[in-house]
């Protein structure tokens, strides 16, 4: 029973998060909750405590795939820098219009962008996780720096910040409905900025 339980809950939590980065969290309303989740509001409230609660749970699984896809890519390719790369272009592809995504921008921009001080706890969440993302990103620049793929007086800190940038931005051109083509010419372009980091 309890295995049943949890994979119930996992579904929940998928469900919610499509729901919450399509429509934004103050836009989904708990009538917009329940029927998405197929749940009564008792139920609602009993696992996950609040539409906050649940919200929170949304963005960990939001956050936790954007690491799985991250730490694939690095860790897949030959390189870090070609593994950044190849992120990159996966980004422009998950963007693509024929992608099942229920959104092209971030989910969690578009939050920090949409909640306000009344849901402190969601926007301060979001902004950790992004910090997180940050780090995870200067951590695998600075181990390519050590392994002499960077040049030695590359700051991986503000490179990462770059990075980051750069991905945020390409999920916000996005939401444009911009042809396909057009995202990977600028996964591309972005691309060739780390080659000017490179070492040699």
């Amino acid at each position: 029973m309890p295995r049943v339980a949890q994979f119930d809950r996992q579904v929940a939590v998928e469900r919610a998060l499509k729901l919450f980065w399509s429509r934004g969290y103050y836009a989904s309303s708990m009538k917009h909750v329940e029927e998405a989740l197929d749940m009564r509001p008792g139920s609602l409230y009993a696992t996950f405590g609040s539409k906050s609660g649940l919200f929170a749970e949304a963005l960990e699984e939001y956050a936790s795939r954007i690491d799985a896809d991250f730490t694939d890519m690095v860790e897949s390719a030959p390189t870090v820098v070609e593994g950044l790369k190849r992120y990159l272009h996966l980004i422009a592809r998950l963007c693509s219009r024929d992608a099942q995504m229920p959104a092209q921008a971030c989910m969690l921009i578009k939050t920090i962008l949409e909640v306000n001080a009344e849901a402190a706890l969601v926007q301060q969440q979001a902004q950790s996780m992004l910090a997180v993302i940050e780090k995870r990103i200067g951590d695998v620049l600075e181990k390519a720096r050590s392994e002499g793929e960077l040049r030695a007086d590359v700051d991986c800190r503000r490179l990462a910040r770059m990075v980051q940038a750069q991905i945020i931005g390409l999920r916000a051109f996005a939401a444009r409905d911009i042809p396909d083509d057009q995202l990977e010419a600028l996964a591309d372009d972005m691309s060739r900025l780390l080659d000017c980091y490179r070492a040699g």
